[in-house]
């Protein structure tokens, strides 16, 4: 009996005592050891006192405070954020925001603790409008489907085109737009439209700006036998008006201009290049609609614009290319056109020499379409 009183006296004393240590424990931390959020910031240290009241999808952000060591959950609105272990401390933590779109929005970030506490904090998620980055193909016709790649696309979303026209949404996706072509679209860029902005795009749908080549009419010294201006079943739909088709074999190294010539033989199309892209190459492309009906995967297409004579040493567009018998929008930095020449490019009033040849190593079994070259900013100008 003696033993039992003993041994429940011990036990009873060493209950009270952790009790008591627990409590002093809680007592000596921070907050009576209450988990709390003091602030919250960027993670770059040089900013440190860069404060955040919210941030957008993806961002890493710091979340500083007491006693947020046992956090084990974090959802910002009604979606969860993914926790690394390692980046908890008692008085921190490294979480990235969740890329998903909330269904419902707070502007709240709740923290769940392992014993089930529950800290609530106003955090608002700043979703990005959409971004309208390129069509894969800038000239669809009316009816069919063109493909938009950008970011945050985001439904409910419209998308608009010049002429005030909506298209019909075939498929969306975060990063992909299809939409039909509606009755009614003009060249002019397009707006895309979600709950979280509207954006307008830096190009134009059937961009009709500053067109040097188009064959409509044709115009210069070399291969009128390749414009195309009744298409057959066999050819490339039209897309606008007559296209250049080349089709033949041309061997290493044999010299086949497609298109161009000097300004008195291209006429007036030759002045098209604005005055701006050759003082300031660098902001401006050069942009143009190419169908390969066989690969293009051989040989070298040389360029020659913007130059007040022929250079032999011209911007070289090396293959490989395959659009499987679909036009499709080719895009190349003007700079990188200007800097291939070997020196500076000067205005002319009088136009400018143009050149599309084949020339370069491999045989090439040739059968591509051309359309619609042109200069053309890179920036939509506000």
């Amino acid at each position: 009996m003696k033993l039992f009183k003993l041994t429940y006296s011990i036990l009873f004393f060493s209950l009270v005592m952790g009790l008591f240590t627990a409590c002093s424990k809680d007592d000596d931390a921070p907050n009576n050891g209450i988990p709390r959020i003091r602030y919250v910031r960027i993670t770059d240290p040089a900013s440190a006192d860069s404060l955040l009241v919210g941030a957008f999808q993806g961002n890493l952000i710091a979340i500083v405070g007491e006693n947020l060591q046992n956090a084990r959950q974090i959802w910002f609105n009604d979606q969860r954020a993914v926790l690394t272990p390692t980046y908890i401390t008692n008085t921190s933590i490294l979480v990235s925001v969740p890329n998903e779109i909330p269904l419902e929005i707070t502007n709240t970030m709740k923290l769940v603790f392992a014993n089930g506490f529950e800290l609530m904090h106003e955090f608002e998620v700043q979703i990005s409008e959409p971004i309208v980055g390129s069509m894969d193909c800038e000239y669809v016709l009316t009816g069919g489907v063109a493909t938009i790649r950008g970011d945050f696309f985001y439904p409910p979303l419209t998308v608009k085109f010049a002429g005030g026209v909506n298209g019909e949404l075939v498929e969306v996706d975060d990063k992909i737009l299809q939409v039909r072509i509606p009755e009614g679209a003009q060249p002019g860029p397009i707006t895309v439209t979600t709950n979280f902005g509207e954006t307008v795009s830096d190009f134009w749908f059937r961009d009709n700006r500053n067109i040097f080549i188009s064959s409509d009419p044709f115009t210069g010294w070399w291969n009128a036998s390749f414009v195309v201006s009744n298409p057959g079943p066999a050819d490339p739909a039209s897309i606008n008006g007559n296209y250049i088709r080349v089709t033949r074999a041309i061997g290493a190294w044999n010299w086949l201009e497609a298109a161009g010539g000097p300004p008195d033989a291209m006429g007036p199309i030759s002045k098209n290049i604005p005055d701006e892209a050759i003082l300031k190459p660098e902001d401006y492309n050069l942009k143009f609609e190419v169908n390969t009906l066989k690969p293009y995967n051989n040989n070298m297409i040389k360029l020659n614009l913007g130059l007040t004579a022929f250079n032999n040493d011209q911007y070289q567009w090396k293959p490989p290319i395959d659009t499987r018998g679909q036009w499709q929008t080719v895009v190349i930095p003007f700079e990188e056109i200007a800097a291939s020449y070997g020196g500076s490019l000067s205005v002319s009033p009088a136009g400018y020499y143009t050149r599309l040849l084949f020339h370069g190593p491999g045989d090439l079994d040739c059968d591509i379409a051309f359309d619609n070259f042109r200069v053309v900013p890179k920036v939509l100008e506000k």
